[in-house]
């Protein structure tokens, strides 16, 4: 059996779960429980198809930190609930979701599956600092292209890609990365930085698109280069210097808010699969109608353990 570690995005996971499992999948009192029936699914399917020996669920513990929003104060703007002032700002998540979270976390703890956090910090930064410093080859389950930036086929460490559903998961290597946005992995922060992104909150440079950033990146290798080569004025034509001289104070800023963390100080977690306890995870699921989806799960956990 060949060791390998699979990193869950698990809020990326579970809202998944939740939007592609009717909510009508109810308990015996009503509470609504199709996120946690759906993402016992997912961990099944995940675990059987590609047969990690070690997993880790990857917690956001900040699913919004607060030195990110000081560098880029658009940040996820979009999704704030509520601010709360000294503390961490409130996300959109819908009050069905929001009751299954509790039950979620009593899930992964009865497959003696680790749950991994930190203060401050995003489930991505916990999946960048393990994924660096594993000793085994990783898989990073997400629906989050910035964490292509993670790719590395020297270390065999891959992302699958959960964007077109569950039944369309895509594999990402090097390769991948490279056909795809003309960039490779280590600079897909700064390709990231420069195209900017929408759905988090983070403007990009105006005027440069995904195909531009990569023919800077490929001219200069890195932001560092392209903005050199702005001062300098050699090198790059006179359209894309003006551009990227003008957005200078967000690239200041950005790719430090872009880069995932990879050193945090985590110890590793014990994440070796086992047998969980089967009565206790079948009373539990008894309890909250999870019906045949906890049993999926401990049947592929039980099969690495």
């Amino acid at each position: 059996m060949t060791d390998r570690l699979m990193l869950l995005d698990t809020a990326s996971l579970y809202f998944r779960a939740f939007y592609g499992v009717p909510d009508t999948v109810r308990s015996p009192d009503g509470t609504p429980v199709n996120a946690v029936r759906g993402l016992l699914d997912i961990i099944a399917k995940l675990v059987t198809t590609y047969e990690p020996t070690d997993l880790v669920a990857c917690w956001d513990d900040d699913w919004r930190p607060q030195w990110r929003v000081d560098l880029i104060p658009t940040y996820k703007t979009h999704r704030v609930a509520e601010v709360v002032p000294g503390g961490s700002d409130i996300e959109v998540v819908p009050d069905p979701l929001e009751t299954q979270i509790p039950l979620i976390r009593e899930a992964l703890a009865l497959l003696d599956i680790a749950v991994v956090g930190r203060a401050d910090h995003e489930a991505d930064d916990v999946i960048g600092t393990l994924a660096t410093h594993a000793a085994m080859p990783v898989d990073i389950v997400t629906g989050d292209r910035d964490l292509f930036q993670l790719v590395d086929d020297a270390r065999d460490v891959r992302v699958i890609y959960t964007a077109r559903g569950m039944s369309n998961l895509d594999v990402v290597t090097d390769a991948t990365v490279v056909a795809k946005y003309g960039v490779l992995p280590a600079q897909y922060a700064d390709f990231a930085t420069m195209r900017g992104d929408a759905s988090d909150g983070l403007p990009g440079v105006p005027g440069v698109g995904e195909k531009t950033a990569a023919s800077l990146l490929a001219a200069h290798g890195d932001l560092a280069g392209i903005l050199a080569a702005a001062e300098s004025g050699e090198g790059i034509a006179a359209s894309a210097r003006a551009k990227i001289l003008a957005a200078r104070d967000y690239l200041a800023v950005a790719p430090t808010v872009v880069a995932v963390v990879t050193d945090l100080d985590i110890t590793p977690p014990a994440s070796r699969l086992s047998a969980p306890d089967a009565a206790a995870a079948q009373a539990f699921a008894e309890r909250w109608g999870l019906g045949t989806s906890m049993q999926r799960a401990l049947d592929a956990l039980t099969a690495r353990g």
